[in-house]
């Protein structure tokens, strides 16, 4: 009897991306001018947001996947606070193509692990007493097309 979309009872190649952790590696948040920082602005800070992704292999079909975020917000040259935040996340990924490999663990569990990223800096600018800091949606794969054309050039 056939079952699993057609394989066979206890086969299963269906490709999968299981998270078996997340957690926060590295959390900092800097307010290096408060009070002066928490007075009413007349204008809204320049904010300035850089995302990064970092794989590595740690077992057979896991990988650990760690999100670098680093946040700041500026009036002029002073620097108003400071984020970053170093959150990772151990995948198993199975049954994926070996050419398909690299881009599914360097765009698809970190688009998993952002959600979760994205509230802690949320939460970690709002306990500084500041509105909270909702970063806009990344564009992972984007952010692996420039990566590898970095790369490329580079090469």
């Amino acid at each position: 009897m056939a079952s699993n979309n057609g394989a066979p009872a206890g086969e299963n190649n269906a490709p999968a991306i299981n998270v078996l952790a997340q957690y926060v590696k590295d959390l900092s948040f800097e307010n290096p001018n408060a009070p002066r920082s928490l007075a009413p602005r007349t204008t809204a800070p320049q904010i300035e947001i850089k995302v990064n992704v970092n794989a590595r292999k740690v077992g057979d079909a896991d990988f650990d996947v760690e999100l670098a975020i680093e946040g700041q917000a500026k009036d002029g040259e002073s620097l108003v606070f400071r984020v970053d935040l170093s959150y990772g996340g151990v995948f198993r990924v199975i049954n994926i193509p070996e050419e398909q490999l690299h881009p599914v663990v360097m765009i698809e569990c970190p688009r998993l692990l952002f959600p979760f990223a994205r509230q802690i800096v949320a939460d970690a600018v709002r306990n500084g007493g500041f509105p909270p800091l909702m970063i806009d949606p990344v564009d992972f794969a984007a952010l692996y097309r420039a990566r590898a054309e970095e790369a490329q050039g580079t090469a």
